[in-house]
């Protein structure tokens, strides 16, 4: 397969569809050689780059339309950063786990931390999700939007647990392309590199006023907490349109870019239709063709945002998407932990529906050509 050259007319114009870091915009980069050209490399702390912040909270807010009360919090890592941060200053007691895939299962092991009571983890085997259960006690109850390792994705819903109990929800690859209920989660909270089209290196909030009093109340009392994961800082900082630390500003440049074009271009609705055109391409060749099914197999449980497409075993996944990469199209491989023979294909917001249908006229090429 090292000399297979897929015909020009096959291939996408844009052959990024991988996971994260994602595909990023022409017009994002040109930003940053145009409006960041007075930004990049200056302080931090003063009005142009405050005002960047800024920018970017109001263009979330507008996007998420987030109810009164609500606040976007920024803060300084990704979203392994905000696990331990929320172990330290979100979780008060004890907290309930949904665990179908990666992110799932590394929230719950930052929560089992010794000054908590053990959380209560609920699994399921890969390629489906599990469901909340309302356990005494619990007043965290934290899940997935989308589990990027598997493409599974579950609604977001409130838990009815004890009152005062939080519904936080990982949407790390889901936000900015799938359309919710911004007010049936307490914390909605995300890193840039997937449907914003940015770089990593920062976590993004939608806190509720209950979670914020939650923040304040846990800050004020004698646990410890490093100031680096405080969720008091955080939010404090954020009002201020700014971080605890310096942040990356290409990150927010390109995050900025990306929050004005899906605003200027219909919102979250016309993002959600637009994931939703090219996650449902990807399914519906799956299941037409001999070689590919969903890994997914309920419909219901399928990512609009992350599609994984399981293929044949006389078919190697592994030649496949080394001779796409050989043309151009790049990161089809499936999750390294997940161990399957398997495409995984973003469908994120900038990814084109028209690229992702070059891309399957792409790999139904290169299995003819597998096949012989």
């Amino acid at each position: 397969m090292a000399d297979l050259v897929i015909p020009a007319d096959l291939l996408p114009t844009d052959g990024r569809f991988g996971c994260g870091p994602s595909k990023i915009r022409g017009a994002q980069l040109e930003s940053l050689v145009t409006a960041g050209a007075t930004i990049l490399g200056t302080s931090h702390r003063q009005a142009p780059v405050k005002n960047l912040v800024g920018s970017v909270r109001e263009g979330l807010a507008t996007l998420f339309d987030i109810p009164d009360g609500y606040e976007v919090v920024l803060g300084n890592g990704g979203s392994t950063a905000f696990w331990d941060a929320a172990a330290f200053g979100l979780v008060e007691r004890r907290a309930e786990n949904l665990s179908f895939g990666e992110f799932g299962s590394k929230f719950a092991k930052a929560v089992a931390a010794p000054w908590l009571e053990a959380p209560h983890v609920v699994t399921a085997p890969g390629g489906s999700r599990s469901e909340l259960e309302i356990v005494e006690g619990v007043d965290v109850y934290a899940y997935p939007h989308n589990e990027t390792s598997t493409g599974v994705m579950a609604p977001v819903v409130r838990a009815a647990g004890d009152p005062g109990a939080l519904t936080v929800v990982d949407a790390t690859s889901a936000a900015g392309g799938v359309q919710f209920d911004t007010g049936a989660a307490d914390v909605y909270y995300f890193a840039p590199q997937k449907n914003f089209a940015s770089d990593g290196g920062l976590w993004l909030a939608l806190f509720s006023p209950a979670a914020i009093e939650r923040v304040e109340r846990i800050a004020a009392s004698d646990r410890y907490i490093p100031e680096f994961l405080s969720l008091k800082n955080a939010v404090d900082n954020s009002r201020l349109d700014q971080t605890l630390n310096t942040p990356a500003i290409t990150t927010l440049l390109l995050l900025d870019d990306q929050i004005r074009w899906i605003n200027g271009s219909g919102g979250l609705a016309w993002a959600d239709i637009r994931t939703k055109e090219s996650s449902n391409a990807l399914y519906e060749w799956a299941e037409s063709v001999d070689y590919a099914t969903p890994f997914v197999a309920d419909p219901a449980h399928r990512s609009q945002v992350v599609a994984t497409i399981d293929l044949d075993d006389a078919i190697d996944a592994k030649a496949v998407s080394a001779a796409l990469r050989q043309n151009g199209i790049v990161d089809t491989e499936p999750y390294r932990k997940l161990g399957r023979n398997q495409l995984r294909i973003a469908t994120f917001t900038a990814i084109d529906p028209d690229d992702v249908r070059q891309l399957i006229k792409a790999i139904d090429y290169t299995v003819a050509a597998l096949r012989g």
